[in-house]
Order: structure tokens, then C-alpha cells, then sequence
């Protein structure tokens, strides 16, 4: 079973929690939900740091949720080893898979339906590194690496 870790802003909360009921219906993933819960205004960097931690921590896919998802890749992208990306389509997010071993996919939910971000995350969810000539420059992402 593959570990999911879950978190969005209040933006986030309705989409957050559609996507849990279609991943819960694959019964594939141990699911992790970080918050955001209530629909009180919540502060994005909260739950990107949180869902960032684990990823780091724990080695494992992390998906965050704001309107657009920018704030959550830029808190995300500070931890070592995450790599995420912000994804609003479906060939976005397979190559950022593929090419950028992104472990985190960042959803702006105010401008996809539930079902485009649904897809997205299946692709992005069954989408393999295609390592070869991208393990290179995946490594020289670190700020601690040098090119």
C-alpha cells in the first residue's frame, strides 16, 4: 500500500476532500489528510510545511491544495529532496514524474474542476522517473550540489 500525505488551505478543503473519496475507492493508499479541516481562512504555508516535513522526513508523495498552488510549491520547494511541481494538467504532471522525480503535486484548485484534478493526480500518482539522462539534473536541483 503507497502512503499519500494530503494538505490545502481553506481554498483547498472541498477539493481535498473529493480527491481523498476517489483515492479511498482505488483502496491502493494509506492516506494521510494534514488539513486544512474547517472552512476558516487558514494560512497556505502551514500545511505546505507540513506536508513538506513528511515527504522529507518519511520519503513518500505528498499533494497540496491552494487556489493556485504556487504558494504551496514555493513553502514545499525549501525542504531537501522535495521536488514539487505545480501541475494543471495531465501531460504537465506526467512529465514532471517523469523528467523531475517530483515528489509533491501541487493543485490550483481554483481553476480545475474535480475531476480535471482527479486526473491529474492518477497520472501523476502512476507515473514513474524515467531516470537515464534526468538523474543528473535531478541531483543538481540541491542547493547543496554542485552542476
Amino acid at each position: 500500500m503507497r502512503e499519500i500525505v494530503l494538505g490545502s488551505d481553506h481554498w483547498g478543503i472541498e477539493s481535498k476532500n473529493a480527491l481523498i473519496h476517489a483515492l479511498e475507492k482505488e483502496r491502493n493508499f494509506l492516506i494521510e489528510d494534514l488539513g486544512a479541516y474547517g472552512e476558516n481562512t487558514s494560512s497556505y504555508p502551514e500545511f505546505g510545511h507540513k506536508v513538506a516535513k513528511w515527504v522529507e522526513d518519511k520519503n513518500i508523495v505528498g499533494i497540496l491544495m491552494c487556489k493556485t498552488g504556487n504558494g504551496m510549491a514555493m513553502v514545499a520547494n525549501r525542504y531537501d529532496g522535495v521536488r514539487a511541481a505545480l501541475c494543471w494538467d495531465e501531460e504537465i504532471a506526467r512529465l514532471a514524474r517523469r523528467h523531475n522525480d517530483a515528489n509533491i503535486l501541487c493543485l490550483p484548485v481554483g481553476f480545475l474542476t474535480h475531476d480535471q484534478m482527479i486526473n491529474i493526480t492518477k497520472v501523476f500518482l502512476k507515473t514513474s522517473f524515467e531516470k537515464g539522462r534526468h538523474v543528473a539534473r535531478v541531483r543538481s536541483i540541491s542547493r547543496l550540489c554542485e552542476p
